[in-house]
C-alpha cells in the first residue's frame, strides 16, 4: 500500500490478529501493518490517516545505515572504535582502534570478532545467573535478530543477538538475566520481574538504554566488502 505522501506500507495479514499495530523498522525504515485477515483495506488506510503524525515522527527517528568498513567508528562494548587496517593475524583493540588484518574483507572480520566476543561474554553471563537461580540451561545459539535480543525456549534453549557484544557490558549482561529468569518463569509476570531484579537490580535503566539506542546498532550493515588497497 502507498500512501499520499509516497510511505510504502507492507500489510501483514496473521489470522493471531485481533486488532491492526503500525511499526517502523529501526533497521531500514520500513513500514508495516499487521491486521486480522478479513479486515478491509479502507479500515486499514482511515487507521493509517489517524496516525499519520505518529507515523511521521518514528520515521524521521530512523538511523540511516551505516557501512562497516576501514575508517568506521563501529560500537565495540559501548565504546567506538576505529576499524584500521593493521599487519595483524587477528583482529586486536588498540587504544580507539580496532585493528584488523588489512588484507581481509573489515566487514565480515569485524562480524567475526563480535560473534565470538558476544559468545564469550553471554555463555560467562548466562552461567553466572543460572547458577545464581540453581538452574541449568540447553544450550546457547547467537543469530542477528532484528525483533529481539534475546529468546528462551520451555526446554532450556537461550538464543541471543550477537549485536549485543556492541552495547554497554551491562546491557549484554542484563539480557542474559532478563533470559536467564525465563528459565524459572516463562512469562513476564511480577514473579520474573523480581528475579530479574535479584540478578540485575540495575535492570530498568539498562533496559532504557535498549530501548533508546538498540536500534543505533542495527544501523550497521555487515555486507561483503573489499580488502584495503583492492
Amino acid at each position: 500500500m502507498i500512501l499520499d505522501d509516497g510511505t510504502t506500507v507492507t500489510l501483514r495479514r496473521t489470522a493471531r490478529a485481533r486488532r491492526m499495530t503500525l511499526r517502523v523498522s529501526g533497521r531500514d525504515g520500513a513500514v508495516t501493518l499487521t491486521l486480522p485477515p478479513r479486515l478491509p483495506e479502507a479500515e486499514a488506510r482511515a487507521f493509517l490517516s489517524e496516525r499519520s503524525a505518529w507515523l511521521k515522527r518514528a520515521m524521521q527517528g530512523v538511523v540511516p545505515a551505516a557501512a562497516v568498513e576501514f575508517g568506521a567508528a563501529l560500537p565495540v562494548e559501548g565504546r567506538a572504535l576505529v576499524l584500521t587496517p593493521a599487519p595483524v593475524r587477528r583482529p586486536q583493540i588498540d587504544g580507539e582502534a580496532l585493528l584488523l588484518p588489512a588484507t581481509r574483507p573489515a566487514a565480515a572480520t569485524a562480524a567475526a570478532f563480535l560473534r565470538a566476543l558476544a559468545q564469550g561474554r553471554l555463555t560467562h553471563a548466562s552461567d553466572r545467573h543460572a547458577a545464581t537461580l540453581g538452574l541449568s540451561f540447553r544450550a546457547i545459539a547467537l543469530r542477528d535478530t532484528r525483533s529481539r535480543w534475546g529468546s528462551c525456549t520451555h526446554d532450556g534453549r537461550l538464543m541471543y543477538s550477537w549485536r549485543l557484544a556492541m552495547a554497554p557490558p551491562p546491557v549484554l549482561d542484563y539480557v542474559a538475566a532478563h533470559e536467564v529468569a525465563h528459565l524459572a518463569h516463562m512469562d513476564h509476570s511480577a514473579q520474573f520481574w523480581r528475579a530479574v531484579a535479584g540478578l540485575c537490580p540495575d535492570y530498568p535503566q539498562h533496559r532504557g538504554w535498549l530501548r533508546q539506542h538498540g536500534g543505533a546498532l542495527h544501523r550497521w550493515q555487515f555486507r561483503a566488502d573489499s580488502p584495503r588497497g583492492n
